[in-house]
Order: C-alpha cells, then sequence, then structure tokens
C-alpha cells in the first residue's frame, strides 16, 4: 500500500518538474528580464539590406530581443504587421523596422503605392545629359527647370519652378540596388496636383530640365509659378481731332473739331 503510494508520488513529482520546465522555457522565449527587472519583448529587424521600393517578404525580417523601455515608437513587432507591404526608404541590413518606413500595396503598380497622399507620379523625358548623365536614382532629390525663347529679345529664358521633388522611378524602374550611372529616357517624380498643371504648360512653352540635388540640402520647396506674361504692346494712334482758333475783333475763341 505505501509502496504504491510512494510510486505515485514520484511519478507526480515527475510530471511536475517537466511541466514547470516547459512553462519556463517558454516564458525565457517569449520575454527576457535583464539585471536591473526590466522586461523585454522581440521586435522586427532587417535581416538583409532592402532596396527602396521593396515588396517585403520574410526573407527580409528577423527578430530580435530588446528592452521595453529602449524600443522606439511605431516599431514592428511582428513579420504580419509589414509583410506584402512596400519599403518607401532604403533599409540597411540589422536597421530596426519602423511602421512609417513601409506603404500598403492594395492594387495596381509598386510605384503607385510609393505616392504620397495628395500628390501625383509625373514623368519627364530626359537624355543621358540632362538627367545628370545617368546618375539619377529612385530616392533622390531633384529640381526641375524650365527653359522657354522670349520672342521680343530671341533669347532663351531658364528658371528653376520646382524645387525639392523626389524621383520615385528611372525609366520603368522603382528601386535600385547599386549607385552606378544608368542611361535613361525618363524621370518619374512626385509632385502636388497644382505643380503638374505648372510643370504641363511649361512644357509646352519649351523644355524641361532636372538638376540633382545634396540629400542634406534641406532647401524649403516652392510651388511652381506660372510663366509672366508679357507686357501689352503700346500702339501709338495719332489724334484725329484739330484746333481751330477764330478771332472776332478783340475777341478770341477756339473750336475742336474731327477730321
Amino acid at each position: 500500500m505505501f509502496k504504491k503510494k510512494g510510486l505515485v508520488l514520484i511519478v507526480l513529482s515527475f510530471v511536475m518538474a517537466v511541466g514547470a520546465a516547459w512553462f519556463a522555457n517558454q516564458y525565457i522565449q517569449n520575454s527576457t528580464t535583464d539585471d536591473n527587472g526590466m522586461t523585454g519583448a522581440q521586435v522586427a529587424a532587417a535581416a538583409i539590406g532592402i532596396p527602396h521600393g521593396t515588396k517585403i517578404e520574410a526573407r527580409h525580417v528577423t527578430m530580435v530581443n530588446m528592452e521595453e523601455g529602449s524600443i522606439p515608437s511605431g516599431a514592428v513587432r511582428t513579420l504580419e504587421d509589414v509583410e506584402g507591404m512596400i519599403a518607401n526608404a532604403e533599409i540597411l541590413a540589422g536597421e530596426l523596422l519602423l511602421s512609417g518606413r513601409f506603404v500598403k500595396h492594395i492594387s495596381g503598380s509598386t510605384l503607385s503605392a510609393l505616392v504620397e497622399e495628395k500628390k501625383r507620379a509625373f514623368t519627364v523625358r530626359v537624355d543621358d545629359v540632362i538627367g545628370v548623365a545617368g546618375f539619377l536614382l529612385p530616392g533622390n532629390y531633384v529640381d526641375v527647370l524650365a527653359t522657354r525663347m522670349v520672342r521680343s529679345t530671341q533669347r532663351a529664358v531658364s528658371e528653376t519652378i520646382i524645387r525639392n521633388v523626389k524621383v520615385l522611378a528611372v525609366d520603368q524602374t522603382a528601386r535600385t540596388d547599386e549607385s552606378d550611372p544608368v542611361v535613361v529616357r525618363a524621370v518619374t517624380i512626385e509632385i502636388t496636383p497644382k505643380q503638374a498643371e505648372i510643370l504641363v504648360a511649361r512644357k509646352e512653352e519649351g523644355t524641361i530640365q532636372l538638376t540633382l540635388r545634396n540629400p542634406l540640402d534641406d532647401a524649403v520647396p516652392v510651388v511652381a509659378k506660372a510663366a509672366p506674361k508679357a507686357a501689352p504692346k503700346r500702339v501709338y494712334r495719332p489724334s484725329t481731332t484739330k484746333t481751330i482758333t477764330i478771332i472776332k475783333g478783340t475777341k478770341v475763341s477756339q473750336n475742336k473739331v474731327n477730321n
């Protein structure tokens, strides 16, 4: 009788020990505690470099442990939060993934997902010289110059009509893994609807060119201006009214008559 009870107690003790070890292992995997008693959690980081315009897959993401108090706001906590989304900026390997770096890809092309709200994508035709010898790449920022011919002086006039706009794509590529020059024939930039209207009008008046900006130049963007209208010509018209002086004795009078 006592032998059976002792055997049962031994089995129960073994089962409880195994259960306690399993629960402890699960707790350690899901949450860590440092020497100061601060709890940690898992956040998502880039397993490899993620170029601008890349659709996020499982191979791009790895999970790392961090102290809860040091996790930045907007940090991605699970793969499901970013899988299938588009990176709107280049992300380096090992960099923490932040929700603001990704946009949803609902439908259409990848490029449409990269366009910010209330903005439009506009394609400008270029050649290998105007396109900064092929060094325009997605993610760069450019200024837009318009050139037109002034008829009265027969001289070309150029002015910067839009500053600090983002390059979304070169030709049909919305991302690039290298910084080598690429000869392109079209550059797609991101502008407002009002700027798009002005840009179309100025393109009809002359030519459009792009200049590459330094990424550290934080000049405030300006709204494109319409081409100034030529001042109306003043036409000289000779007077058609004549004045006749009439003298009668000591009286002098003047009368105006039309031709």
